[in-house]
């Protein structure tokens, strides 16, 4: 079973814009939180994959200087187009001071350390990161597609 399109964008701006999911339920629809909060970026080095074992830690950067990159549940952070959403604005996390670490994937959290829940993940190629790198995502270099 597959969601629609519509239903497709819905969700996506229920989750990542905070915006209610109209018509799911009662008139009011699925509503967003009245606190948006944000959501936690973080740096692995491979997939986590689907079952995520080890949650939002699964693979995780461990480089000295890392830390998950809190981004908001708003539309100014994120612009959702379609099925697909991406971060409408740079994404840096801390540089590396020591020790290093290939980054191939992201993940999209609701920890700000720890096991937290991984959401999302995708992949980015691969970064390598040793002292004075610091990793960043453009605006726009991070997409998600529900489908």
């Amino acid at each position: 079973m597959s969601l629609t399109n519509a239903s497709e964008t819905a969700l996506l701006n229920l989750m990542f814009a905070n915006e209610n999911f109209a018509n799911v339920g009662d008139a009011t629809g699925l509503r967003g939180s009245s606190t948006a909060g944000s959501f936690y970026i973080s740096l692995h080095q491979s997939s986590p994959g689907e079952a995520a074992a080890g949650g939002q830690q699964e693979n995780e950067a461990d480089y000295t200087g890392y830390a998950r990159v809190a981004v908001a549940r708003t539309s100014g952070a994120w612009t959702v187009s379609g099925n697909s959403v991406v971060n409408a604005s740079s994404i840096a996390f801390g540089a590396c001071i020591s020790g290093s670490n290939t980054i191939t994937h992201f993940g999209i959290g609701t920890s700000s350390s720890g096991a937290g829940s991984l959401l999302f993940f995708g992949s980015i190629g691969s970064l390598a990161v040793s002292a004075g790198i610091t990793p960043a995502f453009a605006p726009g270099a991070m997409t998600i597609t529900a489908d």
